[in-house]
């Protein structure tokens, strides 16, 4: 490989959003000589001919950019030797046998831990006020409410259970603490001092945690061993009127169950994650009144994307210095994203 080349290969939205203003200046300044490539390209078979022509050291990638060729792994030539992606799953862009072969990957990691939990409050709070009910009902019936007794609660006093408590789960516990809810999580692999510091009861086992709690909070990590591990009998368990919300991963929760028990009325839900994505159009629990529903959108809002430009540009200083890379997506962090 060229020593030290690099490409940058960015929508021209995707660059004013993760490097604005003096971040663009910054980026320049670490990759001295990068060749800057707007998406989207020609043709895959333009993709393929420039990383065979360029041989970057160096990818910095967002959404747009085109998948890696499989072909320049058995070519032997032509992929980079690490890969800054500014956003999340890198599964769309890098297979899985570059990594297998050395390749270093960063993604922005816990850096949008805060938008998530931010997110998931905004769930919360939409299932407590049962917003979609009400939006839907007054867009499309010119609805009102019913006298001055409503079915609505307030998150104020309501016991809230979170089912992982990763960094996600951390930033939202400090999100809740104006509300002064009780606050408990099922997260077996977070040590007993992560509970004490911030104050969180642990629950002995998630039929424990859905049994004993107003609103459920769903951030449990993508492993095997969770798949659909938030079933029917979990759920019914939730007290009715309670909340589900899921924040976390779509592969944990059976939908094809969420939905049956969401059809019931039984629950209020809220989902921003689904086993399959995008939500199928004849999905069950597209227009249940009392299931609202966002399109993915929990990471990074637009205004806060720079905030993984920066992440990149220190992961990018770190490399030419030969220093260790955080968030390095490893074969076990690949094999768990969605």
């Amino acid at each position: 490989k060229q020593a030290g080349s690099a490409l940058i290969v960015l929508s021209e939205r995707e660059r004013e959003d993760f490097f604005p203003g003096k971040l663009d200046g910054e980026l320049a300044f670490v990759l001295p000589g990068a060749r800057r490539v707007e998406v989207p390209l020609g043709s895959a078979g333009e993709w393929a001919a420039m990383l065979r022509a360029e041989r970057p050291e160096v990818l910095v990638a967002a959404w747009e950019t085109p998948p890696l060729p499989l072909a320049l792994l058995e070519e032997g030539e032509g992929w980079p030797r690490y890969v800054c992606f500014l956003c999340g799953s890198v599964r769309k862009l890098v297979p899985r046998a570059f990594i297998e072969r050395g390749m270093w990957v960063t993604n922005w990691g816990g850096v949008i831990s805060d938008t998530v939990a931010e997110c998931a409050l905004l769930l919360i709070l939409s299932c407590m006020r049962r917003s979609t009910h009400w939006a839907l009902a007054m867009h499309r019936q010119g609805a009102w409410k019913d006298g001055r007794h409503p079915d609505t609660q307030s998150l104020f006093g309501r016991r809230v259970g979170l089912h992982g408590l990763g960094s996600i789960g951390r930033e939202l516990v400090a999100l809740l603490e104006p509300f002064k809810v009780p606050i408990v999580a099922y997260s077996p692999s977070v040590p007993d001092r992560v509970f004490a510091e911030l104050g969180v009861h642990r629950a002995t086992s998630l039929e424990a945690l859905f049994s004993g709690v107003d609103v459920l909070v769903e951030l449990a990590p993508a492993k095997p061993e969770n798949r659909h591990v938030v079933n029917e009998e979990l759920l019914r368990l939730m007290p009715e009127g309670s909340a589900f919300v899921n924040v976390g991963r779509g592969m944990v929760v059976d939908e094809d169950a969420l939905a049956r028990v969401a059809g019931e009325g039984r629950l209020q839900v809220a989902l921003d994650v689904y086993e399959t994505e995008p939500l199928p159009a004849d999905s069950p629990l597209r227009g249940l009144p009392n299931v609202t529903l966002l399109p993915h959108l929990g990471g990074p809002t637009r205004d806060r994307r720079k905030e993984c430009g920066k992440l990149a540009l220190e992961n990018l200083r770190r490399y030419r210095a030969g220093e260790e890379l955080k968030n390095r997506v490893t074969l076990e962090v690949y094999d768990r994203s969605t």
